[in-house]
């Protein structure tokens, strides 16, 4: 009822048209003080009926109410403010002229007020809107988001374990050593798979574990290097991911070629963004030309949703042979 900006505007309406009727009749102060009671008056009435009663009937819309209200605060508060300020036979004579006055205009205020309330509301509510649906897209998108995880996650837990049963088989005298490290290997990454973050320096200890289990099982065919900048270690990377992308090129690089290979993983922070490659000496990258595998697009889609678009997959064939996959994406850190 008594908002700062709605007091404001009362008293200066109120005051030009004192001013205009005192500077008339020669009494600047008394007429001044009559026409903010009178202002006032009609603010409290249009703020009252602004909250009560707090339920209308349906056929009286509370806008019609206020209104209503205003009309009937203008002569009492009129007939209030001579009471209180008693004058001359001649100066009473104005009290009906002023209840006119304010009849005609209080009403278009208050009609003004109500229009600027319900565009304030609308604004409001446009605002809550974009707010909600804004939510909205924030929770699909995990949503989306845990479902590819869900997706790659078990693709990778089957293969290694489909590779410690073709060592058991064959009779492999490291399949005990090399489940025994697997066993030690899910403890540390079965945990991080449902985080919706992780760092890269944590997803590099993963692959490294993952790199050493394929090493044991091809000790011959299978060499590997780690390179990655110290500064880079704490940024932000989406869970899973950069094993995928070892665990492809160990699958469709390295195991299909007799002689084997070796696998580089680099990655080097530059100013706000961040390079990787995996790059692989292998049978070079299956997928189509004209697009990425569906393992890699899933993996691709996982990137962009983590990095609000802002990342890019590419995979490319090495010379004279093998495949260097290459993510670029914003340095951000765990914390962000």
């Amino acid at each position: 009822m008594l908002r700062w900006r709605r007091v404001r505007f009362t008293l200066i309406l109120a005051g030009v048209f004192g001013l205009m009727i005192g500077a008339h009749r020669n009494a600047v102060p008394v007429m001044l003080f009559r026409t903010e009671f009178i202002g006032l008056g009609a603010m409290l009435s249009f703020g009252l009926f602004e909250q009560w009663p707090r339920r209308l009937p349906r056929w009286l819309a509370r806008w019609v109410l206020q209104l209503l209200g205003v009309a009937l605060a203008i002569p009492m508060s009129t007939m209030l403010a001579y009471a209180l300020t008693p004058g001359t036979p001649s100066d009473k004579e104005w009290m009906g002229p002023m209840i006119g006055i304010g009849l005609l205009i209080a009403p278009w205020a208050a009609l003004a007020a109500l229009v600027r309330q319900k565009e304030a509301l609308a604004r409001h509510q446009a605002l809550a809107f974009d707010l909600e649906r804004s939510e909205l897209g924030r929770q699909a998108l995990d949503a989306r988001l845990r479902l590819l995880q869900a997706q790659i996650a078990p693709h990778f837990l089957f293969n290694t374990l489909a590779n410690v049963q073709a060592l058991v088989e064959a009779g492999s005298p490291q399949a005990s050593d090399v489940l025994r490290s697997l066993i030690a290997y899910l403890r540390a990454a079965v945990p991080r798979l449902n985080d919706p973050a992780t760092t890269l320096g944590q997803e590099l200890e993963l692959v490294r574990a993952y790199l050493e289990l394929m090493h044991m099982r091809m000790p011959d065919r299978l060499q590997f290097a780690l390179h990655a900048d110290d500064a880079a270690l704490s940024l932000r990377w989406p869970p899973m991911t950069l094993l995928t992308l070892v665990e492809n090129a160990v699958r469709h690089g390295i195991d299909p070629s007799e002689e084997g290979g070796r696998i580089d993983v680099y990655v080097q922070q530059r100013g706000d963004r961040c390079h990787l490659r995996v790059i692989d000496t292998g049978t070079g990258p299956r997928h189509k030309a004209s697009g990425l595998g569906t393992g890699l697009s899933t993996l691709n889609e996982r990137l962009q949703l983590a990095f609000g678009g802002d990342a890019q997959l590419r995979v490319v064939a090495q010379l004279p042979q093998g495949a260097c996959a290459d993510v670029d994406f914003p340095a951000l850190r765990a914390t962000d």
